[in-house]
């Protein structure tokens, strides 16, 4: 599909997406303020394995008022519909397993963004990750009409590494302190893909064939 710029209001929210080409089934959908017990479990379940790869704040940094899920969804929700965020809950099998996000969105002559994500120790294993990113980058670049898309992963993150060489990734390079992550800056390596890159083929495409 050719690249097409981004005009105001294109974009449509919420997106639900589905890939039931290999097995488990996937899909990414919006959170809903319902999730609230399933998604308190699951987040809870996976304190400690999430804890390396999360943000935190710097020292001196204001303390952030604690926000209820309903709210939590919400702020998520205006994101979405101001166009600057495309927040999905990654869903296998009816239960939610992770997060992925396209966030950062920047219009006009730049069309980018940058796209993250988490999921459950007990669901990796089975190339969900590497899928739900897949489909995140496809409606980026085709609906989501996004012209460069960028993955930054710490330099010990050994899982989210093979996802993006599964998915080729051009890598660009160590970003210094990029980024503050379980209580220090940490360096990162960054990855990107731009329309060009994908030579009309589909990063869902590039993941069936690695």
């Amino acid at each position: 599909m050719p690249w097409r710029p981004h005009r105001d209001g294109q974009a449509r929210w919420p997106v639900v997406l589905r890939d039931s080409s290999a097995e488990p089934a996937i899909v990414l959908r919006p959170l809903r303020v319902d999730d609230e017990r399933e998604w308190q479990r699951v987040r809870g379940d996976n304190a400690d394995h999430v804890r390396p790869w999360e943000p935190t704040l710097p020292p001196g940094s204001a303390a952030r008022a604690p926000v209820s899920f309903r709210q939590f969804v919400r702020d998520l929700d205006v994101e979405a519909r101001a166009d600057r965020a495309m927040p999905w809950c990654i869903e296998v099998g009816g239960r939610i397993v992770g997060q992925v996000h396209l966030f950062g969105i920047v219009r006009a002559a730049q069309q980018s963004g940058a796209a993250g994500y988490w999921l459950d120790a007990g669901a990796t294993g089975r190339g969900i990750a590497t899928r739900a990113l897949a489909l995140a980058l496809d409606h980026a670049f085709g609906a989501g009409g996004l012209h460069r898309v960028e993955v930054n992963i710490r330099l010990d993150n050994e899982r989210s590494l093979r996802v993006v060489e599964r998915l080729g990734l051009r890598d660009e390079g160590i970003r210094e302190r990029f980024l503050h992550i379980d209580g220090a800056w940490r360096d990162h390596r960054s990855f990107a893909l731009t329309v060009e890159d994908l030579a009309g083929s589909s990063v869902l495409a590039r993941s069936s064939q690695s």
